[in-house]
């Protein structure tokens, strides 16, 4: 079932057209990617998707309720945790996190009960007294992330949840992610940092220019790019004329050696045993061999030309 349906969406700001026939579906419990370069539209469609930007035209429905017609019901079942840290500088952790609670309409004593549990989920119990000035940047994300998932939303939108931390604070925070997606809540995540997506995500969108310019899993992702696999292999030594024999095979475009190694280009899907046949014919010794497949990082700039961090 789709979570998130939208639909030939359109978003002006005066001339600038900040979504272009913008179309997404995101199934119940997936854990989905949102990526793109800076101003490629990606905050915009949240913001659209929450009606705090209304479209200017296209469908949007949200647990197959129409957005804004339906937007209490919805919002009730969304949790949001926004790139930049939206908490009260003069409540304590543990006063944020109830504060939150009771905006999603929980009494005073079942308030109290969900934020324990939030502190306890993101590991914030020991500082629940601190106010956040007195936080480091890596607990002040996790405060972040516990106000936006206090009231247990079934979906969940997480903008640059680990922006500007150190490491242990971003395994913590992808954990929790983690178990929030096993837990069965839908998320939405968008990053900057390209192996947290290739961690998390069971499927990408790439968006450029207000526009979805490619959607699938990551393998489907790489398909579209890849023509040429590189196989790598680690051999003892060369014999004269074997570069020239590998580079004869059908379907090899290239050979490269960088002793150890044999670097050789092949077209998509080449099968091995033609080159293991040759390395065998000229009594060469080989102790590894791996097949690269392009990373999501490759597929991202052959489809945008631009790097996610422009």
């Amino acid at each position: 079932m789709s979570i998130i349906a939208l639909d030939h969406v359109t978003k002006r700001f005066g001339e600038t057209i900040a979504l272009n026939d913008f179309s997404l579906h995101v199934e119940s419990g997936e854990l989905f990617g949102l990526l793109g370069p800076n101003g490629a539209g990606k905050t915009t469609a949240i913001s659209v998707m929450l009606n705090l930007y209304p479209a200017d035209s296209g469908s949007i429905q949200i647990f197959d309720h129409s957005m804004p017609k339906d937007e209490l019901t919805i919002k009730r079942r969304v949790g949001i945790v926004p790139q930049h840290v939206s908490v009260y500088d003069q409540l304590t952790v543990f006063e944020n996190i109830q504060f939150f609670a009771e905006l999603y309409g929980f009494k005073p004593a079942e308030a109290k009960q969900k934020t324990v549990a939030a502190l306890d989920f993101v590991e914030l119990t020991p500082h629940q007294k601190k106010r956040p000035p007195e936080l480091s940047g890596g607990l002040l994300r996790r405060l972040n992330i516990a106000c936006g998932i206090v009231h247990e939303p079934e979906l969940i939108f997480m903008d640059e949840p680990t922006v500007a931390i150190d490491p242990q604070s971003r395994n913590t925070i992808l954990e929790n992610i983690r178990e929030l997606n096993r837990r069965g809540a839908t998320i939405i995540y968008t990053s900057h940092y390209m192996e947290e997506v290739e961690m998390l995500c069971d499927r990408v969108a790439i968006v450029d220019e207000g526009r979805i310019i490619a959607e699938g899993t990551q393998d489907e992702l790489k398909d579209q790019v890849m023509t040429l696999e590189t196989a790598r292999i680690k051999v003892d030594a060369l014999t004269p004329g074997l570069l020239e024999r590998l580079e004869s095979l059908d379907r090899v475009k290239k050979v490269d050696y960088d002793e150890p190694f044999l670097d050789v280009s092949l077209e998509k899907d080449t099968p091995l045993a033609p080159l293991l046949d040759v390395l065998h014919d000229e009594q060469i010794r080989f102790t590894s061999i791996t097949v690269d497949r392009p990373s999501l990082n490759t597929v991202f700039l052959a489809l945008t030309g631009k790097t996610l961090r422009e």
